[in-house]
């Protein structure tokens, strides 16, 4: 007769409170049994010191747990107790979490319950923005640990019956395995929105998008503008907030709208596409200005802007914080200073630089910002910071773009959506920006790592570099339309299509809205199948980066 055999398809999951027995039975038959690193009990239960601060993941095979493994994210580590601080070991910019107590029933061992196991909890923890596994692994078993991605560091820990290897694995690595190894794996980095706008949603903000519309003349919608406005003033540092119907473009013409009303002559400065379109925008107000410019991708050339705003006998400056075509942040504490310094009056453009960096504009006359970029939110909202001074209406300039005359109607004096800030407001609310920074200054400089280390030429310097935006050059021969359709059709939304970057054979990768941290580690990789498969092109000549000058523009 044959024996049935036992089959070890089975589950992956997150532990419940109802597992936790067999998770102690297995904890203890494979670290008190097997491996001597406890001393036996009558209970035969082993109970982990950091139990209640762990996360399990189980799997689960014919109605048992089988397989085990925990993580746990509170320093110190049980490695930081035995090696001292394990930061100095592991690669920089990473947030790191604990892999401990794995253990899988022999008769588990030969199949693939390690590898799920480890990639299901890396996947879990991934998600919660941690891209880097540290682990004792049993010396028994360094050969495996190695062949699935783990490195090695530190000196042997533990005893002669008990001896273990610090261990680390990235997440990319973990993402890297096969299949059939990291089963899920695809459905949680399939894809995502990597655009400069519209910009991923989280669904807290969908459903607020989806309630019934609120009057704008109603108590109800007036109370939810104020809690919005005092929000972004926070976020900002600024005194006061007036919100319009309206795009950013909006936004700085109501900029424009009141330089026009200051009758003096001042100073823009440009070092990309949302620069020159401020000269744009003075242009059509026939407002007297000086042009500054430095080359595309490259820093301000602040002692230029100082020196033209000397002989121009400028009253303004006007200049972008982060330049959204090439990922550039302009300097905006040396900005500040050279106005304050001529007693003149700074306008900023912070769109792509409020809500990916801590922002303060104190020192800032006016600026312009939009719902739809970092806030998170749908676009549709026009924000305007402004100090209080420019306050009061104006016949001279048109209705709707007389800040004056919105303030003095308590910023609504015209029809407003209350979809489009319900969605802010709770975008506003629900989010913890602080974490937030702190998260985008990691995965901006792990992305640049990352893109670089493939050959790829990240367009703004390190030093003056946007964590949110990345202006990627792709390497020679690679057309960046034909990878940007092909990443579009895989489900990796990242900008090709604007006429300045087609023009320049670029690609952009933006981490403004709601994305998760597991589909940026898989971006790379997305990335690198589509090159390998993308038609190569000979890509379009590429326009001039332009150069240092200073120029005055004739006005009507």
């Amino acid at each position: 007769m044959t024996m049935p055999q036992l089959s070890t398809r089975g589950i992956v999951r997150l532990a419940t409170e109802a597992d936790h027995d067999a998770i102690h039975a297995l904890n203890y038959r494979t670290f008190v049994e097997e491996i001597p690193q406890h001393a036996p009990n009558a209970a035969r239960r082993q109970v982990d010191r950091f139990h209640d601060e762990n996360v399990y993941a189980v799997y689960e095979a014919n109605g048992r747990i089988v397989g085990m493994v925990s993580g746990r994210t509170q320093r110190p580590f049980s490695l930081d107790q035995k090696l001292g601080t394990v930061d100095d070991y592991l690669p920089a910019g990473r947030t790191p979490v604990e892999i401990r107590l794995l253990a899988v029933e022999p008769e588990f061992r030969a199949s693939r319950v390690f590898a799920q196991l480890v990639g299901f909890l890396t996947r879990h923890l991934m998600a919660q923005g941690y891209d880097l596994g540290i682990m004792s692994g049993t010396t028994r078993q360094l050969r495996l640990y190695r062949h699935l991605g783990f490195h090695a560091f530190g000196p042997l820990i533990g005893t002669e019956q008990a001896s273990y290897q610090p261990m680390y694995i990235t997440a990319e690595e973990v993402l890297a395995w096969p299949d059939a190894m990291n089963d899920g794996a695809e459905a949680l980095s399939s894809g995502a929105n990597f655009l400069p706008g519209p910009v991923g949603i989280s669904d807290a903000v969908q459903q607020a998008m989806q309630r019934g519309a609120t009057s704008h003349r109603a108590d109800v919608f007036h109370a939810r503008y104020r809690d919005a406005q005092q929000r972004l003033c926070a976020l900002a540092n600024a005194r006061h907030a007036t919100m319009l119907l309206g795009s950013g473009t909006l936004a700085n013409d109501v900029v424009a709208a009141q330089i026009a009303l200051l009758d003096a002559p001042g100073v823009i400065v440009s070092n990309g596409e949302f620069g020159e379109r401020l000269i744009d925008h003075a242009t059509r107000m026939h407002i007297p200005h000086t042009v500054v410019r430095a080359p595309w991708g490259e820093a301000l050339d602040t002692a230029a802007v100082a020196r033209a705003m000397q002989s121009t006998g400028a009253g303004w400056l006007w200049a972008v914080h982060c330049e959204t075509s090439t990922g550039v942040m302009n300097d905006l504490e040396a900005l500040a200073a050279i106005a304050r310094s001529r007693g003149a009056k700074l306008a900023l453009d912070v769109i792509s630089s409020l809500g990916t960096v801590p922002l303060s504009l104190r020192d800032v006359w006016m600026a312009s910002a939009v719902s739809g970029k970092a806030l998170a939110a749908f676009p549709g909202v026009a924000i305007v910071f402004h100090d209080g001074t420019a306050c009061t209406p104006s016949t001279r300039i048109p209705r709707y773009l007389d800040l004056g005359f919105a303030v003095a109607q308590q910023g609504v004096p015209f029809t407003q959506s209350s979809n489009l800030l319900d969605a802010l407001g709770t975008s506003l609310t629900q989010m913890d920006w602080p974490a937030r920074f702190r998260r985008l200054a990691l995965d901006g400089a792990w992305l640049r790592r990352a893109m670089e280390s493939r050959g790829w030429r990240v367009l703004a310097p390190a030093d003056c570099a946007s964590p949110a935006v990345h202006t990627l050059i792709p390497p020679a021969g690679v057309s960046a339309r034909a990878l940007g359709e092909q990443l579009r059709d895989a489900g990796w939304l990242i900008s090709f299509e604007s006429g300045y970057l087609r023009e320049r054979n670029w690609l952009q990768v933006c981490l403004m809205g709601h994305y998760t941290p597991v589909s940026l580690r898989a971006f790379p990789a997305a990335l690198d199948r589509c090159v390998g498969t993308a038609a190569v092109a000979r890509p379009p000549q590429a326009a001039p980066l332009g150069e240092f000058s200073v120029a005055r523009a004739a006005t009507a």
